[in-house]
């Protein structure tokens, strides 16, 4: 990865997860769109200052809250952005902290490079295919110099002594629920995590979890930067049917149920 287009989207996670705060701390409306998700102005905010940032790769972006772009335009991308502005929307309605901001590189429907953004407690994670994965604590007060320069290692391989399975806060499908029993037959005693937003793959990044299954929809945007901190960590993300590892820029952009690890 190019060091400056790196610190350029750092700077662009970073700067969207403020403006996502100046609404957070406000009474704000939620709308909803044509799939009845909740929608906020600081989807929109959020959304305006990482195409506007990101405009300068000359990579061209898909966001979930740009404008549609049929595949038929996107099959000629070998390179993309995919971002998720606002990543944990119902978390953010219920004002607990567990929303992120996502931006992912694609290349040849591989995710390659990871930006989340945690604006609550300001906790950046990142990497690459090419590097490691890494957290800066206190982000927003770094300059463009510290975010780098002050990054830890994350240690995907420092698990838990016990058996640790972390899901959804808002979807824990009945397929999860029999997952979980699964597991607590096999490994005994299984400790469940939830949490929301991508923050789920950022704790398999962190070691803090071993497995992540999602057996309930997720979007590319959902998935695809925190995919690549996975993978930057030595762990992966894999289609529950196929075994496969997710790829993106698909025709259709939804993706399969998946499991972490």
């Amino acid at each position: 990865m190019n060091p400056e287009i790196v610190t350029l989207v750092l700077e662009a996670a970073v700067k969207a997860g403020i403006a996502i705060l100046d609404v957070y701390k406000s009474p704000f409306a939620v709308e909803h769109k044509e799939d009845k998700s909740p929608l906020t102005l600081a989807d929109k905010n959020a959304h305006k200052i990482i195409a506007h940032m990101l405009k300068d790769t000359g990579i061209p972006v898909l966001s979930e809250e740009g404008k549609i772009i049929p595949y038929e335009e996107r099959s000629s991308w070998n390179e993309l952005w995919v971002v998720d502005p606002l990543d944990g929307t119902k978390e953010f309605i219920k004002r607990n902290g567990e929303f992120t901001v996502n931006i992912a590189l694609v290349r040849n429907r591989i995710s390659v490079f990871g930006v989340i953004y945690q604006p609550v407690p300001d906790v950046l994670f990142f990497g690459s295919v090419d590097t490691l994965a890494y957290k800066v604590n206190d982000a927003s007060l770094k300059s463009s110099a510290q975010l780098i320069g002050d990054a830890l290692k994350l240690d995907a391989m420092n698990l838990p002594g016990t058996f640790t399975v972390v899901a959804s806060r808002s979807h824990l499908s009945p397929e999860t629920s029999a997952f979980i029993d699964s597991a607590k037959r096999e490994h005994g005693t299984v400790d469940c995590i939830s949490s929301g937003s991508s923050l789920k793959l950022c704790m398999i990044a962190e070691g803090k979890a071993h497995i992540y299954p999602r057996f309930a929809p997720t979007m590319e945007w959902d998935t695809a930067a925190g995919h690549a901190i996975v993978k930057a960590a030595g762990k992966n993300v894999y289609s529950y049917s196929t075994g496969e590892e997710l790829c993106y820029n698909k025709p259709d952009l939804l993706n399969d149920w998946f499991i972490a690890k």
